[in-house]
């Protein structure tokens, strides 16, 4: 009789320490979840879209799991530029450059003002959102990665997408995928830290050795400019020295790459300043990180081109410059 008690014992605690088991094990892999979503959730970068529709992008960039923010942000700086009167020859209109046909099928009244308008952001975005998670349900099917099947959907439509299983052999379609990819990464606020530049040190070498040449402004260190440049001339040539092409003007350099963080600059970084905070497209001037809190910039008329302090009220953030971000850039895909 003992003996079958001790057993019953036994067994009782072998059966409650197997409980307590399972439940630390769906304890962690809970806890687990919540840090894979919690990875996976794609929050916008500081500064990263202009402040007036960072709200609506962050909200309907989560609609469906194919989209994110940055993808959502991508898009819109991709078709329009964050204009929201923009109008292409093909007769596409607004921030999200829908063309009539397909506004008339897909556009929806964000606001809630009665009126689904495609000049309106608080329309358009929303339904460029709602395209996109409608063209991920239709090639859910579809072999390979959902995201990429609903950019080339956006690009070439969904049937093209299923018929080819996958993204359709046409250079257009797989160009327009790889820029989104590639832009999206400068919308995403940084997870962890940022890779270093593998150009760095060779653009920074060919920015010192402009220091003390005289501004230009328009200058692109020409020979019949006498070599000299402005400031995003200067970090156009820094960079094309070591083969990457960034964009002319300073405010189409932002978008070359993910942004860090103050605290994670590293030299070759581009730094900017911008009038507005809050808005990346106010962005008037840039320079090359050297570390230290400093930078080589070419200031201003009448100035040389030298070493400055980056901290300044004007400072709104900075640009890991990567090869693939720089050739993502709609001004360098123009050029």
């Amino acid at each position: 009789m003992a003996r079958k008690i001790w057993l019953t014992v036994i067994m009782g605690v072998g059966l409650f320490l197997s409980l307590i088991a399972l439940l630390v094990v769906g304890t962690f892999s809970a806890a687990a979840g919540l840090a894979r979503n919690a990875r996976e959730a794609v929050a916008l970068a500081k500064g990263a879209v202009p402040a007036a529709y960072e709200p609506i992008v962050q909200q309907w960039g989560n609609l469906c799991p194919a989209l994110n923010p940055a993808l959502l942000a991508a898009q819109l700086y991709q078709e329009s530029g964050w204009n929201p009167r923009a109008r292409s020859g093909a007769d596409a209109e607004g921030i999200a450059q829908f063309i009539p046909g397909t506004w008339a099928t897909h556009g929806v009244d964000g606001d809630g003002d009665g009126k689904a308008d495609v000049w309106d952001p608080q329309d358009a975005i929303p339904s460029a959102a709602r395209y996109d998670c409608d063209l991920a349900a239709y090639v859910k099917n579809v072999p390979g990665d959902n995201t990429d099947n609903m950019l080339a959907s956006y690009n070439a439509g969904a049937y093209a997408v299923i018929q080819a299983g996958g993204i359709p052999p046409f250079a257009e379609t797989q160009n327009y995928v790889r820029i989104i990819r590639s832009l999206a990464k400068s919308f995403a606020a940084p997870v962890g830290r940022l890779a270093p530049s593998q150009q760095a040190a060779a653009a920074i070498s060919f920015a010192q050795d402009q220091l003390g040449k005289k501004y230009l402004w328009g200058g692109e260190g020409r020979a019949d400019q006498g070599g000299r440049f402005d400031c995003s001339g200067l970090t156009q040539a820094s960079y094309a020295s070591v083969g990457v092409k960034l964009p002319r003007v300073a405010n189409d350099q932002w978008n070359a790459g993910p942004h860090p963080s103050r605290d994670q600059l590293l030299p070759g970084d581009l730094v900017f300043f911008a009038y507005d905070l809050n808005d990346p497209r106010t962005i008037h001037h840039v320079g090359i990180y050297v570390g230290g809190g400093y930078m080589i910039d070419a200031p201003h008329s009448g100035a040389y081109i030298r070493f400055d302090p980056i901290d300044a009220a004007d400072y709104i953030g900075a640009t890991r410059v990567t090869q693939d971000g720089a050739a993502a850039l709609p001004s360098a895909q123009a050029a």
